[in-house]
């Protein structure tokens, strides 16, 4: 019989312990977070928080993160969001003081990282549906089924991705104080089939030249020209001229110049992430294997989505991505290690348990919250595991066997079905694989040998099963 509370009950369980209703200022969600807005982050009870059972972890951030795990944190939100009211009260109780809160802890780098990452961030889900239904219409493809389902599919697998920058230019002016809509107008320019009649420094246009980076510059700058025009323009007119100036000097500086540099700076990224995997691919795979689950940590990995896109626009796979993603590989080879040697303390055994399954696909955040982080040498062998396994891919892509994925969002063996690369399925397949073993393997052994030095037995007293807080090792 299924034990386990239900969801709303789970929400329940938040909801005093963290100020209650009037200290939520906002409510939304992410793979494994519920990401909070509060008011006062000193009401919050951190120490009960982390006990509950849901619980994997927490992060006190721009917003106040609970890490719930994949699956869980989609159900528990929506309750959530009914004991503490609509988003209209929300935002009537908060603005100002996440105004205030954000002015006063965020570093101008660390503010544009997390804008940057709030844009492409709605966009995941699309990108794995669709990347998804690439990586299946083209096993159908090379196995030659169904062909009368395959044009279909391709019609349905690319059309999102044909026009990710007009969600991206909507995006970036919701986020930086715009009218969405003329964000998303300005930035169809960039896929506007019609572009390839204009001439702009002697070269003719291409439909979709500058990518999202097109996309993102030209509905930025068409937010300043809006702002500024409702600075002057007479309210009665504003209906008329504001959206019209917006979209015509946006639209032109599109046009005739940030298509054209924004294209440049995204051949320059492709350029750049090929010659770096070709020329050093074991170092490079080491270092960004290595390096990605303080990132994770920090919740800093979205800013690279932009960089993952822009690649999978040229060349139709980021290679970045199955390197990346050796960093969970890592984490699980230390998790099992420490399941393995910690064998009588029953509570963290559970919770490797529970977050495993997560870890294989890729999903991170649970057992670096739950496992990994708390013992604290863990958690740094799991990013040696990483750095192994990013090494293995980056041998390979030094050899010309590229690994990439059609999409970003899964890793582990979520990423198998969206794998594409230049040396067939079966090799790319087979390299992807050896690096999450290299990744399992290493991250096994350097824990077993060195993460769990000076805990003998049992990471909590033996005699307080109950206790879910490990004690770190020394």
């Amino acid at each position: 019989m299924d034990t386990s509370p239900s969801y709303d009950t789970i929400a329940a369980a938040l909801l005093p312990l963290v100020g209650g209703p009037a200290n939520v200022t906002s409510v939304a969600h992410c793979m494994t977070r519920l990401r909070l807005g509060l008011a006062d982050r000193s009401l919050v009870d951190e120490e009960a928080l982390r006990a509950l059972p849901a619980v994997l972890g927490v992060v006190d951030d721009d917003t106040y993160q609970i890490v719930l795990g994949p699956g869980v944190v989609a159900r528990v939100t929506p309750e959530f969001e009914k004991l503490v009211g609509s988003a209209g009260e929300l935002a009537a109780r908060g603005a100002e003081l996440r105004e205030a809160r954000r002015a006063r802890n965020a570093t101008p780098g660390k503010l544009v990282l997390r804008r940057v990452a709030n844009i492409f961030v709605p966009l995941i889900p699309a990108l794995i549906g669709c990347g998804v239904l690439a990586g299946l219409n083209g096993l159908l493809i090379n196995m030659g089924w169904l062909p009368g389902v395959t044009g279909a599919l391709a019609a349905i697998a690319s059309a999102f991705l044909a026009l990710i920058a007009v969600f991206v230019g909507y995006n970036t002016a919701k986020e930086f104080g715009g009218t969405p809509v003329l964000g998303g107008a300005v930035a169809a320019v960039v896929v506007y089939p019609g572009v390839a009649k204009v001439t702009a420094f002697g070269a003719t246009l291409s439909p979709g030249q500058g990518g999202v980076l097109g996309a993102l510059a030209a509905a930025l700058l068409g937010t300043y020209v809006e702002r500024w025009c409702r600075t002057w323009v007479p309210a009665t007119l504003d209906v008329l001229v504001t959206p019209t100036l917006t979209v015509l000097i946006a639209g032109l500086a599109t046009l005739y110049g940030l298509m054209y540099a924004a294209g440049e700076l995204s051949t320059a990224i492709g350029t750049a992430a090929n010659w770096l995997l070709s020329t050093t691919g074991p170092f490079a795979g080491l270092i960004l294997g290595g390096l990605f689950l303080p990132l994770v940590m920090l919740g800093l990995h979205q800013a690279l989505i932009p960089i993952h896109t822009t690649l999978i626009e040229q060349q139709g796979y980021t290679v970045l991505l199955p390197i990346l993603a050796m960093a969970g590989a890592g984490q699980v080879g230390a998790a099992v290690a420490v399941y393995v040697r910690l064998r009588h303390d029953t509570s963290l055994r559970t919770t490797i348990k529970s977050a495993l399954p997560a870890g294989l696909l890729g999903v991170g955040e649970p057992l670096i919250y739950g496992v990994s982080l708390p013992l604290g040498r863990p958690f740094l062998t799991a990013c040696a595991g990483g750095a192994a396994g990013g090494a293995f891919v980056g041998f390979f892509a030094m050899l010309g066997d590229k690994v990439g994925a059609t999409a970003i969002g899964p890793s582990g063996w979520a990423l198998f079905p969206l794998l594409a690369g230049n040396r067939g399925l079966g090799m790319t397949v087979a390299i992807y694989g050896g690096g999450l073993l290299t990744g399992y393997g290493v991250g096994f052994l350097a824990t077993y040998a060195f993460g769990l030095t000076g805990v003998t037995g049992s990471a909590t007293s033996s005699d307080c099963s109950g206790d879910r807080s490990p004690a770190r090792s020394t």
